[in-house]
């Protein structure tokens, strides 16, 4: 009889873990339960009018290649698209700045632009050249990204350059923010260098070197599709409902049930029983099924980050934008509840009809409760007030769309990851047959959840 597994979630990490399961061996009986009535999770393009917009996730990082590889696999290899490049700003000091050419995530690697841009002083440039001639930060254990850069960079390019372009993707502080959780390349290449800035120097060479080797491709970092993020899951869902896997929208878990060898999930007045589990959920639902296993007590108090998306759409006539980029980030100096802008239309042309403008901004930092405590139109006015600093805006915008992520960004505290390592070892030898993961347990990034799918499906499949 063929053996049977459970997956709870369809958002990517979920139907990836079925893909790659099926993949490895199709006589598994793949079912996955979703909550809701739709697949992707926080993935969510809305289409409408010739607009193609991203309400969750707006892109993904082309480097990091098992998505583009999973997506060539179900037949999207035609509707991949790279990012128009450009330039980005930080706001600092009540004004935007262009982030200096060659920097990598804010890091020097060519000494001209840093040296001429006016984003740092003079005293916090000779400060970060102090890293040419420091010896390795010291770390016994894993240390905050804003503790590691501060130490090789200075506070002002920590603050005005470092951190607008990390502590966002996370939604955390960050000082509170885990290196090894998130950025573990930086100090890989700080000890294999002597110095952060030779390190990525070394690494924008090596970037350079591959793009010599294939001089026709695109030069953008950011991926998508021609029809939105969506169209990649709808072809996943299709692409596994072929290979026989059935999705179950509309049925939450209420229980996981250790029976013997087997697993049972409770479901309203029934339960179906399983050989083998893959959990993709955020920690707060998990949860209700592992609390009373101490060993999973970590997720109890850790903390998620509440953000909206905000989308304003306008008539190229009533909005005047006189820089030319992709959009800006914001630097926590400053007074605004925006953290970041994307110039939309710019950035993805093809997400906008002719004649038309579409803006992306987010709001939510750890700790504040603005998504919270407004409503849609208030916070729509927030944004525009914000990006009033930034732009002009005459008349209403055609449309606008606040799609609020409650508790969606899992912060990943120092000490992160060992705590992760010891419930994954726990789950492995408590739970056979069981694995938990996603955006809660290893990187929040798209492609890193498809890769964490991977695993999980791999792992399982060999204990079955």
């Amino acid at each position: 009889m063929a053996k049977s597994v459970a997956i709870i979630g369809a958002g990517i990490t979920g139907l990836s873990s079925a893909y790659f399961i099926k993949k490895q061996n199709p006589n598994i009986d793949v079912t996955i339960y979703e909550a809701t009535d739709r697949a992707g999770g926080k993935i969510q393009t809305y289409r409408k009018d010739g607009y193609t917009i991203e309400l969750g996730p707006e892109s993904y990082l082309g480097r990091k290649k098992i998505m583009t590889d999973v997506a060539e696999d179900i037949g999207l290899k035609d509707d991949l698209i790279t990012n128009q490049t450009g330039q980005s700003y930080i706001y600092a000091k009540n004004k935007l700045y262009p982030i200096p050419g060659g920097s990598i995530m804010g890091i020097p690697t060519d000494i001209k632009p840093f040296i001429s841009t006016k984003l740092i002083s003079l005293k916090g440039k000779l400060r970060a050249g102090l890293d040419l001639i420091k010896k390795p930060t010291k770390m016994d254990e894993d240390i905050s990204v804003g503790a590691f850069f501060r130490d090789r960079l200075g506070d002002e390019v920590l603050e005005n350059l470092i951190e607008p372009l990390m502590g966002g993707i996370y939604g955390t502080n960050i000082d509170d923010l885990s290196l090894m959780s998130t950025f573990p390349q930086f100090k890989e290449r700080e000890e294999q260098f002597g110095s952060l800035i030779k390190g990525m120097k070394h690494e924008k060479e090596q970037r350079m070197k591959q793009r010599q080797l294939y001089p026709g491709a695109p030069k953008g970092q950011f991926k998508q599709f021609r029809h939105g993020l969506s169209s990649f899951i709808e072809a996943l869902v299709e692409y596994v409902e072929k290979l026989g896997v059935n999705i179950q929208y509309n049925t939450p878990i209420d229980d996981v049930i250790v029976s013997q060898q087997k697993y049972e999930l409770v479901i309203g007045e029934n339960d179906k029983t399983y050989d083998g589990i893959i959990i993709a959920t955020p920690h707060e639902v998990f949860m209700n099924w592992f609390k009373e296993d101490p060993a999973l007590d970590y997720f109890k108090t850790m903390q998620s980050t509440t953000v909206a998306t905000v989308v304003m759409a306008f008539d190229e006539q009533n909005i005047e934008n006189t820089y030319e980029g992709t959009g800006f980030v914001i630097a926590r100096t400053s007074n605004t509840n925006i953290t970041a802008c994307t110039w939309t239309s710019k950035k993805w042309p093809f997400t906008t009809p002719t004649g038309k403008v579409l803006i992306r901004a987010y709001v939510g930092k750890p700790g504040d409760t603005v998504v919270e405590d407004h409503t849609d139109s208030e916070i729509v006015n927030i944004v525009r007030d914000d990006l009033s600093k930034m732009m002009k805006f005459y008349g209403d915008p055609d449309f606008s769309i606040v799609n609020r992520l409650p508790q969606s960004m899992p912060q990943y505290h120092v000490g992160h990851i060992n705590k992760i390592k010891e419930i994954q070892e726990h789950i492995a030898t408590t739970y056979p047959r069981l694995r938990i993961t996603g955006a809660p347990f290893e990187a929040v990034g798209l492609p890193d959840c498809v890769a964490q799918a991977e695993e999980a499906a791999k792992s399982i499949l060999v204990e079955l």
